[in-house]
């Protein structure tokens, strides 16, 4: 669990008196699964179903240990490295992406594979192909060690820098001011990058930005919720995993919006109670891999100790649906048999 506070007052009333003294609970809108998310979910489902277990993806298909160990207890196998996946077997990469080497081995291994990426990720991985046959030098906001960066990276890595936040500008070179331009991680928080960006446009007056956003529609829009509910929440819950990163963002967003302390917990077992210490406003969201269900089992918690009234903080309208991986729609274990052959 990853908690950040600031200092509270004491001592919540119980029972109806805790009712009398106004206990809410504000829950955002919209939380919880992108599509992104849930099309990279139902593929693994879906693909368990066509193909039997074991189905083999390549780092976690989403950053939530609940999702992760349900599919695992449905038949999917998690690894680390394309090299731990038997030859012959169906191996899926996860929404975040992965750079073209690790296609390259998947193909070396004889591996019939189903790309998860989410779209958006995609659009991030052309831009950079583009822009380095363009020539240009690409500054990639985004945190190391991230597996989206990894493989975005990887796109071009004669052409991009990476840079961690405004702190990492002052070592920033290039090799030509005329032409350079920036592109992101998906999920970071919006302030954040954009004031990395500022402090890039003032080293580099000529950068260009990227043809459209490449901050996920969904990471702006659950951002946008915390902001309008921070200001008004004693405490903000966030159901996300650590390694998270639209999650952890979720927290640093509403204690910039104002919010009195802000914690990251994966399921309701993990809230302490003494967090309620002094609250009556109680914030609620959830990061853009977290399913429904565990934003429920915190209501539900929530509700057992007085905070029963929920309101709904509406920052936007989510309607976007992606289609299915296209390799969803062969046959795969056949596929990998031949592949084994070869």
């Amino acid at each position: 669990m990853t908690a950040t506070s600031r200092p509270s007052p004491a001592a919540t009333p119980s029972g109806d008196a805790a009712r009398r003294a106004g206990k809410r609970v504000l829950l955002a809108a919209p939380r919880g699964y992108c599509a992104g998310v849930d099309r990279a979910v139902i593929a693994v489902e879906k693909a368990l179903e066509q193909y039997g277990s074991p189905i083999y993806v390549r780092h976690e298909i989403v950053h939530n240990k609940y999702v992760v160990k349900t599919l695992e207890n449905k038949g999917a196998i998690f690894v680390d490295r394309t090299a731990e996946v038997p030859e012959g077997s169906i191996v899926m990469f996860s929404a975040h992406g992965v750079a073209p080497v690790v296609h390259e081995e998947a193909a070396e291994r004889r591996l019939a594979t189903i790309d998860a990426t989410c779209p958006l990720v995609t659009k991030v991985h052309k831009e950079a192909v583009r822009f380095a046959a363009e020539d240009y030098d690409i500054l990639l906001i985004g945190h190391d060690g991230h597996e989206e960066v990894i493989g975005t990276s990887g796109e071009a890595p004669d052409h991009i820098t990476l840079v961690d936040g405004p702190e990492d500008v002052a070592n920033v070179e290039v090799r030509d001011e005329s032409k350079v331009v920036w592109l992101s991680q998906t999920t970071l928080s919006v302030d954040e990058t954009m004031e990395t960006v500022d402090a890039l446009k003032q080293k580099f007056p000529l950068l260009i930005a990227p043809p459209s956003d490449d901050i996920c529609y969904a990471t702006q829009n659950r951002q946008i919720a915390v902001k309008q509910m921070g200001a008004d929440a004693d405490l903000v819950i966030v159901v996300g995993s650590k390694n998270s990163s639209n999650s952890v963002r979720l927290v640093e967003v509403a204690l910039g919006a104002g919010a009195g302390s802000s914690y990251l917990v994966d399921g309701a077992d993990e809230i302490d109670e003494a967090w309620l210490d002094g609250v009556t406003t109680v914030g609620v969201t959830s990061g853009a891999s977290v399913p429904e269900v565990l934003v429920e089992g915190v209501l539900e918690w929530l509700s057992q100790r007085g905070f029963e009234d929920v309101e709904i903080v509406k920052a936007a309208e989510e309607s976007i649906v992606f289609s299915l991986p296209k390799e969803l729609r062969r046959d795969l274990r056949a596929e990998a048999a031949e592949l084994a052959k070869k």
